[in-house]
């Protein structure tokens, strides 16, 4: 029988070491890669710390690691106040949060962006974090601005009806079908040959553009209604927003935004009399159609007009329990921005070659819109657009989530009140100076986890989700473990308001 000791022994010392080392290393050639990952966590004599840090990090799939140290003064006295070094961690190095919002990346993290999406945009319509509660009073509106058709496409529930004849390519002019919203051909040509692939690119390459304009126009509309000059609008009420981008089955964006009309100096000030929801949603939709952009023009696809769809919902927001109440607007929002492409069956990655566009595995639709991106992208007039690096994303390169500076708190601000939070609940808040200086030097020194490790970080974020689930059928309504439980979601899983019921 082996002794015990040999098998921690350095084999590279005893004769009966190595032959117990080369043993076990045959032994596990034969076990799979995740058993012999299990071993190997196994026998890490800091274990317990490195599930730790990944506890600490919500189970994060894709986890970065850090390697350096920080110290923390007191900038009056110069005492020390608290020193951390990576230098007695396991492997040496700290892990920390991805922050991808992807839910198809990493699911906890997308859990964590949806709920500061929550905060941020509620805060902006309820007040707090920052915000007066006044600013309830402010005219406030939630807004859809969808793209215009570029062919006819499947749609779910009662397709397009059926009718006699064809088009030039031979493809029927209707379906007549009815399509479940799980249907994969949702979102497709009826006719690809019809299809305006290249207009569809444009728009989305476009689509940041366009609503720049739509804000720039907005101003101009509510002067005009407001019978005030164009460059006095601005001096009496201030256009606040925070707006989400979502991909439609098609694979064309969309924005979700909430507009709310401030005095000048921001929330904290009422707007002019005159400022009136209804004034604000006639503006809304006269600027919206007077949006009209030209692309550069080529002999690849001709002269384009860039314009917003015709459907367009702008509805005003209540502060109480109605169906566009506050908390249920933020949710809406908040729902969209852990969704990428690749929920319009697009890729989540960047392509760097034609012949990877040729083996993705994803609809002809989607492959065709990637291949258009390409080679448009190959196009001097539109290198601004920079097409191929966005080819993934179908064209579009903006942010999934932007707002105005004065619209409410920062992403920056929540995390940092979540991080004084923990500190504080674990009992680490060694200081109460918010002057406190904190030097630090920090160095990238991986990113990842192996199988093994990526089962158990999947087992810790079950754990927690569970327990978030337990929190909110069991404990009375408010915020539980960092999300909130309204009285209509009693029972349910998610962020407050994260329903489907729009």
């Amino acid at each position: 029988m082996t002794d015990k000791p040999l098998l921690h022994a350095n084999p590279f010392e005893s004769a009966a070491a190595r032959r117990v080392y080369l043993v076990r290393e045959e032994r596990m050639r034969t076990l799979g890669e995740v058993e012999r990952g299990l071993l190997r966590l196994g026998q890490m004599p800091d274990l317990a710390r490195w599930v730790e840090q990944i506890t600490a990090t919500g189970g994060c799939a894709q986890p970065v690691y850090l390697a350096g140290e920080s110290t923390t003064y007191d900038p009056v006295t110069g005492e020390v106040l608290r020193r951390y070094t990576t230098r007695d961690e396991p492997g040496e190095r700290l892990a920390v949060r991805c922050r991808n919002r992807r839910a198809a990346r990493c699911e906890p993290c997308s859990w964590q962006y949806q709920g500061d999406t929550w905060q941020l945009v509620r805060a902006g319509l309820a007040g707090g974090k920052g915000v007066p509660a006044d600013v309830r009073t402010h005219p406030m509106v939630f807004l859809t601005l969808t793209a215009p058709s570029f062919g006819r496409v499947h749609r779910a529930g009662e397709c397009h009806a059926a009718r006699p004849g064809g088009c030039g390519h031979g493809a029927s002019l209707g379906c007549g079908g009815v399509h479940r919203d799980a249907d994969p051909v949702v979102g497709q040509p009826l006719c690809p040959g019809c299809y305006d692939y290249a207009g569809h690119v444009l728009w989305n390459g476009h689509a940041s553009a366009l609503w720049k304009a739509f804000g720039d126009n907005l101003y101009h509309h509510l002067a005009v209604r407001a019978g005030v000059g164009r460059s006095a609008v601005r001096k009496l009420v201030r256009v606040s927003a925070a707006k989400v981008a979502e991909y439609q089955r098609r694979g064309v964006v969309h924005f979700h935004a909430v507009l709310r009309l401030d005095g000048p100096d921001g929330p904290g000030e009422a707007p002019a009399p005159w400022a009136t929801v209804a004034l604000l949603l006639e503006a809304v939709r006269s600027a919206a159609a007077a949006v009209a952009l030209r692309a550069p023009e080529s002999a690849a696809y001709g002269s384009r007009r860039l314009r917003f769809g015709e459907q367009l919902d702008a509805h005003p927001i209540t502060g109480g329990d109605g169906v566009l109440s506050d908390e249920r607007v933020a949710g809406y929002v908040a729902k969209y921005t852990t969704k990428s492409a690749a929920e319009a069956g697009a890729v989540d990655r960047r392509v760097t070659s034609v012949a990877e566009i040729r083996a993705l595995r994803v609809s002809a639709h989607v492959r065709a819109l990637v291949g258009m991106c390409w080679r448009l992208g190959g196009l001097l007039e539109l290198g601004h657009l920079r097409l191929k690096l966005w080819a993934h994303m179908l064209g579009y390169r903006g942010h999934c989530l932007t707002k105005t500076r004065r619209y409410s708190t920062t992403f920056r601000e929540l995390r940092g009140e979540r991080a004084e939070h923990a500190r504080a609940v674990s009992g680490r808040a060694l200081f109460t100076s918010d002057e406190a200086v904190t030097v630090g030097s920090w160095r990238f020194v991986g990113s990842g986890l192996g199988p093994a490790e990526m089962l158990i970080a999947a087992g810790i974020a079950d754990d927690l989700k569970r327990t978030r689930e337990i929190a909110r059928d069991h404990l009375p309504f408010g915020w539980v473990g960092g999300a909130r439980r309204a009285p209509w979601r009693a029972g349910g899983g998610g962020h407050a308001g994260t329903a489907d019921d729009g």
